[in-house]
C-alpha cells in the first residue's frame, strides 16, 4: 500500500488523471451549464492536464537523461504545464488547483495523507482566490469538497 507519495506516485497519479478524463470527457462535457453552457468543460480540463502531465514527462526525461538527479519538484513542473496550458474556465481552475497543490508539497519531505489533505484544502483555497466570481456548484464546490 501507497504511505507517501513520491515523483514516481505524483507521476502515476498524472497518468491516471489524463486517462480518466480521457474516459469521462463527454460526459463532463454534457454537464457543462455555467458560466455558458458551451460543452467544453472536459475537453478544456483534459488538455489543461495533458498539457501539465507533458511538462511531468519531459522534466522526467530530461532527469533520467542528466545521470538520474532529481528534477525540480514534480509537483511545481505539474502546475506550470498547467498553468501554461491551461484552457477554459474549468482549465484555468484546475490549473490554479495544482498551482496549491504545488506551493504546498514543493518542498515537503514526504507527503502522507495528512500533508496532502492540507494541501488540498490550500488548493482549494487557492483555486477560489483565482476566481473573480466564484459560484457554488462547479468545479470549485467540487474542489472544496474533496479536500473536506
Amino acid at each position: 500500500m501507497l504511505r507517501a507519495l513520491d515523483d514516481a506516485a505524483v507521476d502515476r497519479w498524472s497518468s491516471a488523471v489524463v486517462d480518466r478524463l480521457t474516459a469521462s470527457r463527454g460526459r463532463l462535457d454534457e454537464l457543462n451549464v455555467f458560466p455558458v453552457p458551451d460543452g467544453d468543460t472536459g475537453t478544456n480540463l483534459l488538455l489543461t492536464a495533458e498539457a501539465g502531465h507533458a511538462a511531468l514527462q519531459a522534466a522526467l526525461q530530461a532527469a533520467r537523461e542528466d545521470g538520474g538527479r532529481r528534477p525540480e519538484s514534480p509537483w511545481a513542473v505539474l502546475a506550470r504545464g498547467a498553468v501554461l496550458g491551461a484552457r477554459g474556465n474549468s482549465g484555468a481552475i484546475l490549473a490554479q488547483l495544482l498551482r496549491g497543490l504545488a506551493d504546498s508539497l514543493a518542498d515537503a519531505p514526504e507527503v502522507d495523507g495528512e500533508v496532502l489533505s492540507a494541501a488540498l484544502t490550500g488548493a482549494a483555497r487557492t483555486a477560489y482566490a483565482a476566481v473573480a466570481d466564484p459560484e457554488e456548484g462547479t468545479f470549485l464546490t467540487v474542489a472544496r469538497s474533496g479536500a473536506e
